[in-house]
């Protein structure tokens, strides 16, 4: 959680991100676990794991990586576009998230 809640932090703290007022999730495949929250004025708010499949996942930002990913992206040994361009973290979102997130990356 303190790693999620780094790396979203970051993207939160950005100038682009505080108009967003988006649901999250972020799916750690190794682990079975999806965390959701919500990024809303700049913050990253009520982030909480739940086991796959309890729920649906609608988030308008759905990240899914391997927890090693999300560990190496909060030690900078890893950078989150980089990270997407390869495949190692799968983004999904609507097509205007998608751009504004772009230039959070």
């Amino acid at each position: 959680m303190t790693a999620l809640d780094g790396i979203l932090g970051d993207l939160a703290a950005k100038p682009a991100a505080r108009d967003l007022d988006r649901s999250l999730s972020c799916r750690l495949t190794d682990l079975g676990q999806t965390v959701r929250g919500r990024l809303a004025r700049g913050v990253v708010q009520d982030l909480r794991a739940e086991p796959d499949g309890s729920s649906q996942d609608q988030a308008d930002i759905r990240f899914t990586m391997a927890s090693d990913d999300l560990v190496a992206l909060t030690e900078g040994r890893l950078s989150l576009g980089p990270a997407w361009a390869s495949g190692r973290v799968k983004l999904e979102a609507g097509f205007r998230d998608l751009l504004r997130l772009r230039t959070l990356l």
